[in-house]
């Protein structure tokens, strides 16, 4: 049988690592996502993923056709993790903050929220502090004519 090209007999799909089939498809099992499609929906590479399945921070899935499937709790629990992580608190924090979660103890929770309040209040103040001297620098500079200027004379440089 003749396809029109010398030496191909098949026509093979494959999944690609983001779960679509190139016809267009959809995965398998509805609802489901792999961990490329989780990755992007977070906003995170496959490997932070895996970094945070060894962490504990996100459960491993069995396979089911050779594949991970991820549910929607995985990723908004992907989401918090970020989200923690850019108000500042530590991967063990995070871990026990989510185990509170699943344990309901808001005054734990509550308790670990104000000491990060308290943490970001402090370099909010040092980032402010360092922002007005450094205005009061720049007005020096622009003021005087003559010597070197004081920003860089305040780095000892």
């Amino acid at each position: 049988m003749k396809s029109g090209r010398p030496g191909y007999r098949f026509c093979t799909m494959v999944r690609s690592q983001g779960g679509r089939l190139p016809s267009g498809g959809k995965p398998d099992q509805a609802g489901s996502l792999t961990i490329g499609e989780l990755a992007a929906a977070g906003g995170v590479g496959v490997e932070t993923i895996r970094f945070y399945q060894r962490k504990d921070l996100l459960r491993t899935p069995v396979r089911g056709g050779g594949i991970r499937h991820y549910e929607e709790a995985d990723l908004r629990r992907l989401r918090f993790i970020r989200q923690a992580q850019a108000a500042g608190f530590t991967l063990e924090q995070i871990r026990e903050l989510l185990d509170l979660d699943a344990g309901e103890d808001r005054s734990r929770a509550r308790e670990l929220a104000k000491a990060r309040i308290e943490a970001l209040d402090g370099k909010i103040a040092n980032l402010q502090r360092a922002r007005d001297a450094l205005r009061r620098l720049a007005r020096e500079c622009a003021e005087g004519s003559a010597g070197p200027c004081p920003i860089l004379a305040s780095f000892d440089i």
